[in-house]
């Protein structure tokens, strides 16, 4: 958390979380956190913002850290003693710390390829988990991960903070209400420019040693989760550039605005996938693209577009809902407080329909309210409280991890959302489509459809009572 972010804000969130420990867990319980990986995301975003929830009133106390840097742990260890008074316990491997039984839950805040193993040791220990975005590095990952969420009865939370920005929940209660009518295609992007290449900014430094790092234990070596190399410190710092440990854009950036856009439209597992995109300009050793898009079809019959460049972010899309009846045009960015409704016109659809501006509300950062989101959940014991659960995590993670996997492997992906197959055999995806038209099918819907045929069924014109083949001669006119 910067400086800059509003104390008297921070006073009012964290006062709501306490008393909600308070009628949760009872007036002299408290929730014991620890964390995992406090590096750049882990002591900046996990760290700080949760010292600052006790600060000011929040029924929690720091009480561990892990990570194998010896200088990242210190520095987290310290500025916990520095700003709470206590100093909490220090681990080289997380195994350790989750055998602390005292540890209620736990922030994640390592690679990728860690992700998975530590989510599902920690729920099999019994702590809460909070984990960065995204959920896991794999497909076969994050359908684990979700199982081992369902039989814990734990709280976890994914980190896509723009997930507790309310608009989201109002586009979707309008959707499924037919404001838009039938939901055909979705688009969101994530565009970024820089000089000096993607992640390259992350800075390293001489004191990053073999003596400091614990390179083989970061790398999953005994685990398998990554190649054994040699140590490197621009991998280590930079590791998003590289398909051992992450997928680059799809996962550090695809992933927050599939998020968001699976949440708004109800969407879960998709059923056709493609990727496309290169490394059109960052070649600096990189393995990941600098441009890319992705194309989800889904079986309630709605398209995702998601797209970006790293080398170029003047003129980004905008993120936008199309129906049949009108669109929601959200922009381009993250922190939303309402969008448009743009409405089709009369010629298309026989009825005059008035632009509209939808406020959902605004909240001083969305950073700090998942956070804040989570820690309540935890503190009421509370599944179903996150804003961003596993389950919605997983579906994110399927649809871009599909996307990465085309473009890489140069192949078009089909999914069975019923049985979790994946599978590169076309189930007959145009002919099933093909089918409903020719049988003058009602068109599938987005989950949680409420609004009958509202703006779902097309009028034929006139001329085409005469079509149709001619059977044994006659005239289908006649008919």
């Amino acid at each position: 958390m910067t400086d800059s972010v509003s104390r008297r804000h921070f006073v009012r969130a964290a006062a709501g979380a306490a008393a909600l420990a308070q009628t949760a867990r009872g007036a002299n319980e408290r929730a014991r956190i620890g964390f995992i990986g406090v590096g750049a995301r882990g002591f900046g975003g996990h760290v700080k913002r949760t010292a600052l929830l006790k600060e000011f009133g929040a029924a929690i106390d720091l009480a561990a850290v892990c990570d194998i840097y010896s200088v990242h742990r210190e520095r987290a260890v310290n500025y916990i003693a520095e700003q709470t008074g206590v100093a909490p316990q220090g681990y080289h491997d997380y195994r350790d710390l989750l055998g602390d039984d005292s540890i209620d839950a736990v922030f994640i805040g390592t690679p990728d390829h860690w992700h998975a193993k530590m989510t599902i040791a920690a729920l099999a220990a019994g702590k809460h988990v909070y984990c960065e975005k995204p959920m896991t590095k794999t497909i076969e990952e994050a359908f684990a991960v979700v199982d081992a969420w369902k039989a814990s009865g734990k709280v976890m939370s994914v980190g896509v903070q723009s997930t507790s920005l309310p608009v989201w929940n109002k586009a979707n209660a309008l959707i499924r209400a037919g404001k838009l009518g039938k939901v055909v295609q979705f688009q969101t992007e994530y565009y970024r420019n820089t000089n000096h290449g993607q992640w390259r900014n992350r800075p390293i430094t001489m004191e990053m040693t073999p003596q400091t790092i614990d390179w083989d234990r970061w790398l999953g070596k005994e685990e398998g989760l990554a190649p054994d190399m040699p140590f490197d410190r621009a991998v280590y710092v930079q590791w998003r550039a590289y398909w051992p440990f992450g997928a680059g854009l799809y996962t550090d950036l695809f992933v927050h605005r599939t998020t968001t856009m699976l949440k708004a439209t109800g969407l879960g597992l998709p059923g056709r996938v493609t990727g496309a995109g290169g490394i059109f300009l960052e070649y600096d050793g990189r393995d990941v693209p600098d441009v890319a898009t992705v194309v989800a079809d889904y079986n309630e019959g709605a398209q995702l577009i998601v797209s970006a460049s790293m080398v170029s972010a003047g003129a980004p899309l905008k993120q936008v809902i199309r129906g049949h009846l009108g669109s929601f045009v959200f922009g381009d960015g993250a922190r939303f407080t309402g969008f448009d409704f743009v409405p089709e016109s009369e010629r298309a659809i026989g009825r005059v329909l008035p632009p509209e501006r939808i406020e959902a509300g605004a909240i001083e950062d969305d950073a700090r309210s998942h956070m804040r989101n989570f820690v309540d959940a935890v503190l009421a014991e509370d599944p179903d409280a996150v804003n961003n659960p596993p389950d919605l995590g997983a579906n994110a993670v399927v649809t871009i991890n599909l996307g990465a996997r085309s473009y890489r492997e140069g192949k078009v992906f089909f999914v069975d959302p019923a049985t979790r197959r994946i599978s590169t055999d076309d189930p007959g995806w145009s002919k099933k489509w093909e089918s409903m038209s020719r049988n003058r099918s009602k068109p599938n819907h987005l989950p949680g459809w409420e609004a009958g045929d509202t703006g779902s069924l097309i009028v034929p014109p006139e001329q085409m009572k005469i079509a149709g083949p001619w059977v044994d001669g006659k005239d289908p006119a006649a008919r």
